[in-house]
């Protein structure tokens, strides 16, 4: 196996992509790519996304406007055909209702033995294309790169591997590991090494675990998603903080991927957590200081801004002094709730200027709830 490539590699201690030779290489799908796999998606409708977009379409305009008032997730196709500019969602790290024909950069890493066959990565990204899709317009920042990592691992396997990375991620990141713990990390590590040893799997679980960790630690994304090609498995999406996980009032009905028209959650080809919280794989990393350590992740908190694009204003921004923002720092609008669109009541502007620059975009969804 190749573990013995591994230098000073510890499931305990948080990893580097450049500390070893992995087994592991990574395929980079830009952006012209990704708007290729778009437009063959499009070409080629699936009817279950279809008819649930379709439903996203018909849910009544005020109850859209009750979510934003909670501060909810809200998805909204108003006007137009069925494309993802005329597709909204409002993003959680911003509250801004932005379209998802915003494109990404995705990274695939996957065994060797792959590309000596010359298999080509961009069938992973189209089997995941629609939950990438909503997942990327949930954030309007920290989504321009998307890592996936592709296993053969089956359900148990995929199972236990999830209990494993919240295990490690729970106690590494940011602080000392109690013996005890230790310990069973250990024993968790072992036990899924063999585990696939055995099955002959590629890759072999402590290459799956490095790298893992080390774009964790690294690239410290929103979600990390474990992609299996096995027919009797599932891919897990895992969050890496709770505010990233979709809302279970837009998700709920959203299909499995699976063709079967009958088919339960037994069989999703994703694991995507209609449920929201209750269903998603959340990784409980430590944030801020960690027993007098400093961790690698920042503290996560939304905001709202302005609705146009390229504005740096944050509405009504009464964070604690010192404390770690989850974007990009703005510019302070304490005290100033913003202007609200009149016609459709979805979005908030600092002033008239940042309105009519967002129009051209804003207009595809702007109307009057009666008018829907």
């Amino acid at each position: 196996m190749p573990t013995h490539k591994i230098r000073h590699y510890s499931p305990t201690k948080p990893p580097s992509l450049s500390m070893t030779e992995s087994e592991l290489v990574c395929k980079t799908l830009d952006h012209d790519a990704t708007d290729v796999l778009i437009d063959k998606w499009l070409e080629h409708r699936n009817d279950a996304y279809w008819d649930w977009f379709l439903r996203v379409r018909e849910r009544r305009h005020s109850a859209m406007q009750a979510q934003l008032a909670r501060g909810e997730q809200v998805l909204v196709w108003n006007k137009g055909d069925f494309v993802p500019e005329n597709i909204f969602l409002r993003t959680v790290d911003t509250a801004r209702l932005i379209p998802l024909d915003r494109t990404w950069t995705t990274h695939v890493y996957h065994h060797r033995s792959m590309q000596d066959r010359k298999l080509s990565m961009m069938p992973v990204v189209f089997t995941m294309l629609p939950e990438l899709m909503l997942l990327r317009g949930m954030h309007d920042h920290g989504c321009d790169d998307i890592y996936i990592i592709v296993t053969d691992m089956k359900r148990a396997e995929m199972d236990a591997a999830t209990a494993y990375f919240k295990l490690v991620c729970q106690h590494t990141f940011g602080q000392p590991v109690k013996p005890s713990t230790e310990r069973e990390i250990y024993n968790q590590h072992v036990k899924l090494k063999h585990t696939l040893e055995n099955q002959r799997r590629t890759p072999c679980f402590p290459q799956i675990d490095l790298i893992f960790r080390a774009i964790l630690a690294e690239r410290r994304p929103p979600f990390i998603i474990l992609f299996s090609h096995q027919t009797t498995s599932y891919s897990q999406i895992f969050f890496t903080h709770p505010l990233y996980v979709p809302s279970s009032d837009i998700f709920f009905d959203f299909p499995s991927g699976c063709p079967n028209p009958s088919c339960t959650e037994d069989c999703e080809m994703i694991r995507f957590p209609r449920r929201g919280l209750e269903g998603a794989a959340v990784l409980p990393l430590k944030r801020g200081v960690v027993h007098g350590r400093k961790s690698p992740f920042k503290r996560v908190r939304a905001k709202e801004m302005c609705n146009w694009i390229d504005c740096d204003i944050i509405f009504m921004d009464d964070a604690p002094e010192g404390s770690d923002r989850s974007t990009e720092s703005g510019d302070s609008a304490q005290g100033i709730r913003g202007q609200v669109c009149s016609k459709c009541k979805l979005v908030k502007y600092c002033s008239t200027k940042c309105q009519h620059a967002d129009w051209d975009e804003h207009r595809r969804i702007c109307v009057r709830p009666g008018e829907i």
